[in-house]
């Protein structure tokens, strides 16, 4: 159990330091308020996490990777939040596209992940 704990740990290092240094990279170059880092981090989690999903890794991978990694890479709190600063700016037609591109995009990645995982599987 306590080696569960530890695997989800180490992995959540690695992705919580991933996507600090794209979503800085990203929003850096950003002069539009847009927040291309979360949106980034959030659609690339997506897809990996559909492909973790579909290619049935062993449960040491899924902790790992899966819980780990991808639940500290990609950040729906952070994504609340924006969505919040956007609104309370008045800042509607950006608010909508993000939550389009983010939710759609979102699930129609992660479709194509567990696609692509699945038959990488085979």
């Amino acid at each position: 159990m306590i080696g569960h704990f530890l695997l989800v740990g180490l992995g959540g290092l690695f992705g919580a330091i991933a996507r600090q240094r794209i979503s800085t990279l990203l929003n850096k170059r950003t002069i539009s308020g847009f927040p291309y880092g979360t949106l980034t981090v959030n659609l690339l989690g997506s897809l990996l996490l559909g492909f973790i999903v579909g290619s049935g890794l062993a449960s040491t991978w899924e902790l790992i990777v899966g819980t780990g990694f991808m639940g500290a890479f990609t950040t729906f709190s952070t994504f609340k939040i924006e969505n919040i600063q956007m609104g309370a700016h008045q800042k509607w037609k950006m608010l909508v596209a993000y939550l389009i591109i983010s939710y759609g995009g979102g699930i129609a990645l992660a479709f194509l992940g567990m696609i692509v995982g699945i038959k990488n599987a085979m």
